[in-house]
């Protein structure tokens, strides 16, 4: 699995930390980390949950091109 760069990148734009994003969809900091990194396989409801705080598709952040 590859690293997440597209959920990296949006974090950063709306300046949050792993862990406000956790906060905003009630997991762990070490779950944002670890989908950030590749080590973890989030669920589509969690994947859909990232994409509400963000306002953004799933394309966006987490479908391959």
């Amino acid at each position: 699995m590859a690293k997440n760069l597209r959920l990296k990148v949006a974090r950063a734009q709306y300046e949050l930390s792993q862990q406000q994003l956790a906060d905003a969809v009630n997991v762990t900091r070490q779950t944002i980390s670890a989908i950030e990194r590749g080590d973890y396989n989030p669920t589509v409801n969690l994947c859909i949950d990232i994409c509400k705080v963000f306002d953004l598709t799933l394309n966006d952040l987490f479908w391959e091109e």
